[in-house]
């Protein structure tokens, strides 16, 4: 059957419309699909330098982390102001999700082996939602296989249960990256010690902590964080743990520079175990020490790409 004139224009008209509406549909499900444009790079590593940051190791990727710390400054020339000492961290980090990452370490520091599980709650959002902040959850524990007369909080009346070894760990971090210049964090928690040194010592150590960045260049920062412990839960010969230092960035690997008064790298550590005092810094009468520098080298590799949507 041969279509007539009129009937071919107003099919023409019927079909041009309606394209350019499937068009449009297809469009809005697009933009749809795409979701919320989350906030990135409010720091440039996972750690800010010894507690953790508002970012995740991304889905499908592992980060391997090397945390070291010479000894303290105050050792003067004979222990070459640090440099003969050392303490260092070996972990792997994974993202399971974008939201959710683990991870596990081993540090020379007692002889400790440690693990976390990280999960973003909320995402901080640049566009398509109106979350104004990152809130992160991190639960952490760790496991010092030290033999039983080395452990610093033993007595030799004391029996050697498995338990005692174990502490525990939970941090909240509240954050904002205000700016492609400026992020902050508070991150306040608890830490949980199953055997401490004396009775009059808490097992349960609270922490009001913060921690924060300002971006110089491209490809460097510098940052710095504080965990407050409250004073009626301090023990004798404890500070509280302050570090500041920069990230220089460098194609898979992030550098991180600093200065810190802990010589641990886990929660229980530099949290209700630091020692250095920064006002004693280049006192060789000092026994906790002073500061101390170290680095942190983090290296990523994709061991898992993650379907595309769509």
């Amino acid at each position: 059957m041969t279509m007539r004139p009129t009937h071919a224009i107003l099919a023409f008209l019927f079909i041009i419309p309606a394209a350019s509406a499937q068009d449009d549909l297809l469009g809005l499900l697009g933009e749809e699909e795409t979701g919320p444009e989350y906030t990135t790079a409010a720091f440039k590593s996972t750690r800010v330098i010894n507690g953790h940051s508002l970012e995740n190791t991304a889905h499908g990727v592992l980060d391997f982390r090397i945390g070291h710390r010479f000894g303290p400054a105050n050792g003067g020339a004979r222990e070459a102001y640090g440099l003969d000492g050392a303490t260092v961290r070996l972990g792997l980090d994974y993202g399971v999700t974008d939201r959710l990452m683990v991870g596990i370490g081993r540090s020379s520091y007692q002889k400790t082996v440690d693990g976390f599980v990280k999960y973003k709650l909320l995402r901080q959002c640049d566009a398509g939602c109106s979350m104004p902040v990152t809130l992160a959850l991190v639960a952490a524990s760790s496991m010092t296989t030290l033999a039983a007369d080395q452990v610093p909080w033993y007595s030799p009346d004391r029996e050697d249960y498995f338990t005692h070894r174990l502490s525990y760990a939970w941090t909240l971090i509240v954050g904002r990256k205000f700016s492609e210049s400026v992020s902050f964090q508070l991150n306040p928690g608890v830490v949980h010690r199953n055997l401490v040194a004396g009775v009059d010592d808490a097992n349960d150590v609270f922490h009001v902590s913060g921690a924060g960045r300002v971006k110089l260049s491209k490809r460097v920062a510098f940052n710095a964080e504080y965990f407050h412990v409250l004073r009626d839960q301090a023990e004798d010969g404890f500070n509280n743990s302050l570090s500041i230092g920069f990230d220089v960035e460098t194609g898979g690997h992030v550098f991180q520079l600093h200065f810190t008064n802990s010589s641990g790298l886990f929660e229980r550590a530099f949290i209700t175990e630091t020692t250095g005092d920064w006002a004693k810094a280049f006192d060789p009468l000092s026994k906790g020490g002073g500061f101390q520098f170290g680095f942190n080298i983090s290296r990523v590799f994709t061991v898992h790409e993650p379907k595309r949507k769509g």
